[in-house]
C-alpha cells in the first residue's frame, strides 16, 4: 500500500500531464482560429477606391498650318506634345517654348470653356523668320518666336464661326495678370493675338 506522500505526488505528477497535453491540443485550433480570422478580415475589406475622374476638357487646340487637334485640359497636352504642336513649319525643327505660353492657353481656355484655340504661330526658325519678313508680314528681325518665346493664336467660342475680336482677348490676357508683350492683329488677313514673356509692351497691325 502507497504511503500518502507517494499517492499525493503521483496524483500532482497526473494532473500536471494531463494539463500539459491539453495545451498542446489545443495550440493548432488557437493558430487556425487566429487565421482564419484574419482571412475574414481580409476578404472584408471595402471595395477598391475608384480612380479620380479625367480632367474636364478646356478647349482644343487646332494648329491652322496641319490638320492636328490636341485636347486641352489641366494635364494635356504634356509640355513636350505643345513644342511639337508648334514646331516651325518650313523645317519641322522643334524647340521648347516657355511654359508661361501654355499656362496662359489654359486660363484663357478656362473662361471659354469648349472653344477651339487656333495656333498660328509658335517656334520660328530664322530661316522662316527671314522668308516671312521678305513676303511684307509684320515680323521682327529679332523675333520673340525664334526664341521659343512667343505664341500667335486666336479663340473661336463654340458654335462661333468667327474667333473672338482681337482686342478683347488682349484685354483678357491683360486681366489675367500678363506682364509680357501683347501684339494684337486685327485685320482680315491676320485676326489673331501675339503674346510672349519678353518685356511688357503692346502693338497693333
Amino acid at each position: 500500500m502507497l504511503c500518502p506522500v507517494t499517492l499525493r505526488a503521483k496524483l500532482v505528477a497526473a494532473v500536471l500531464a494531463s494539463a500539459a497535453a491539453s495545451t498542446v491540443a489545443s495550440t493548432p485550433a488557437t493558430q487556425e482560429a487566429r487565421v482564419a480570422h484574419g482571412a475574414g478580415l481580409a476578404s472584408r475589406k471595402g471595395p477598391a477606391v475608384d480612380a479620380p475622374d479625367d480632367p474636364p476638357l478646356l478647349a482644343t487646340l487646332v494648329q491652322v498650318h496641319s490638320p492636328e487637334r490636341v485636347p486641352l485640359d489641366d494635364a494635356t497636352p504634356t509640355q513636350a506634345r505643345f513644342d511639337a504642336l508648334l514646331s516651325d513649319r518650313a523645317t519641322g525643327e522643334s524647340h521648347a517654348l516657355d511654359p508661361e505660353l501654355l499656362g496662359l492657353l489654359r486660363k484663357l481656355a478656362a473662361q471659354h470653356a469648349g472653344a477651339r484655340i487656333e495656333l498660328v504661330s509658335g517656334y520660328r526658325s530664322w530661316k522662316l523668320n527671314e522668308m516671312l519678313r521678305k513676303k511684307g508680314h509684320h515680323v521682327a528681325s529679332h523675333s520673340q518666336h525664334s526664341l521659343g518665346h512667343a505664341c500667335d493664336f486666336r479663340i473661336v467660342p463654340p458654335g462661333a464661326s468667327l474667333a473672338l475680336d482681337p482686342r478683347v482677348v488682349e484685354r483678357e490676357i491683360r486681366e489675367l495678370g500678363w506682364k509680357g508683350g501683347v501684339g494684337v492683329y486685327p485685320t482680315a488677313q491676320d485676326w489673331f493675338v501675339h503674346a510672349d514673356v519678353g518685356r511688357e509692351r503692346r502693338w497693333v497691325n
